[in-house]
């Protein structure tokens, strides 16, 4: 049996696999690698995962885990070493960045260009086997173009500064219960401002009917191209595939800037998983 772990920030999605099909499928709170030691990590794993998983646990012979934060060997090896204390029947631990896992999935074992568009952002030249290429995504306040936490900055600057249709911020601000200085706390001064930039798209994808929220996520979007993809050898010949909440709730938007930008946009799925699954179970 195999375990396949598509771990973000959020949640950790696991799959048992056994002869092909799925055993069982856990969701756990996420965890971002780089920013836990592996005792943290080995404590999660035996308090939220091990007892999901019962006896399945001790049948597991191989784990794939693929992850936020996940960027250099040390770390690795530290959720490696996390997974093996809860599982010792694991002959194989396998531990990759979740940029590998969007590339498996989309791609499979072909070339092509793989992105993640979600909170953050990130996208990869995949040769087929490895990731060739990359542009370093430098987060939300430098870099992750077209991501949620992006489309927030922008918006709530717009809002602030008064640059969309007046019933627009109002409703806005109503509807989400923000003010001003909620707003400045919630960015500047407490954690995890990233996720809260994100938690306002819901209300873009409702409303992008709306011309200045259109021509703002496809100016994100449009720079999100033209800033990452742009810069891959011979680009235009690969389609851009896409997995994440934004690319997938925001499809017509982002093929539209694609176009703009002299790009074509092939595969667009919210989750990595049923892709890893047949990665990994093709034979």
């Amino acid at each position: 049996m195999i375990l396949i772990a598509d771990c973000g920030s959020t949640k950790i999605d696991w799959c048992a696999l056994k002869d092909g099909k799925v055993e069982k499928q856990v969701f756990t709170m996420g965890m971002n690698a780089v920013m836990l030691t592996e005792e943290e990590m080995r404590t999660r794993i035996a308090s939220e995962l091990i007892p999901e998983l019962g006896d399945i646990a001790a049948s597991v012979t191989a784990v794939f885990f693929y992850g936020a934060g996940c960027i250099s060997a040390e770390v690795c090896s530290n959720v490696a070493q996390a997974i093996k204390a809860n599982i010792p029947s694991a002959e194989t631990v396998e531990v990759y960045t979740d940029l590998l896992a969007a590339a498996r999935a989309l791609c499979g074992h072909k070339p092509g260009i793989a992105c993640i568009m979600g909170t953050g952002s990130n996208s990869c030249l995949y040769d087929g086997e490895s990731i060739a290429q990359n542009v370093s995504p430098l987060g939300f306040i430098l870099g992750d173009e077209g991501s949620g936490a992006v489309l927030g900055k922008h918006f709530l600057g717009d809002v602030l500064k008064k640059q969309l249709p007046e019933e627009v911020c109002a409703r806005f601000l109503d509807e989400y219960n923000l003010d001003l200085l909620t707003i400045i706390r919630r960015v500047y001064k407490e954690p995890q401002a990233n996720r809260f930039l994100a938690s306002v798209t819901p209300f873009l994808s409702k409303n992008s009917d709306v011309p200045e929220i259109h021509a703002l996520i496809l100016s994100a979007f449009r720079a999100f191209f033209r800033r990452n993809i742009t810069q891959y050898t011979e680009y235009a010949r690969h389609s851009v595939n896409f997995i994440g909440s934004i690319a997938y709730y925001f499809a017509d938007i982002l093929r539209e800037a694609a176009q703009a930008e002299g790009c074509t946009v092939g595969t667009i799925v919210k989750s990595p998983m049923e892709g890893l699954i047949k990665f990994h179970t093709a034979h």
